[in-house]
């Protein structure tokens, strides 16, 4: 997996692009969350447009950044999820723990 970081409206937007398979992949974003953290940027989006495939270790790396962000009074919402990835949480009912949206924008007004 990798990892892109840009800023709009005053919301961190995260590209995540590739295969979130846990391991590295959690270790990365994690990171990247608690760096966020230190300078009070706790609104993200994560944007999944780029993410060819995701097990069940990614969807926990999302539960774990969502519970960081949340204990932060902060908030992840996901944009741009794909198919695959959305019949993943609807499957899991974790469509009713995370707010997706069609678009980054969309994700990024919810705020």
């Amino acid at each position: 997996m990798t990892l892109k970081e840009k800023e709009q409206g005053g919301v961190v937007v995260l590209e995540l692009a590739g295969k979130i398979m846990g391991g590295p992949d959690a270790t990365l974003l994690n990171e990247k969350l608690h760096e966020l953290i230190d300078s009070d940027k706790t609104k993200v989006v994560a944007d999944l447009s780029k993410v060819s495939w995701m097990n069940s270790s990614g969807l926990g790396i999302l539960i774990g950044g969502l519970t960081t962000m949340r204990n932060n009074q902060g908030d992840l919402k996901l944009a741009n999820v794909t198919e695959r990835i959305q019949s993943l949480l609807i499957i899991t009912k974790l469509i009713t723990v995370f707010e997706t949206f069609n678009s980054v924008d969309e994700a990024v007004d919810s705020f």
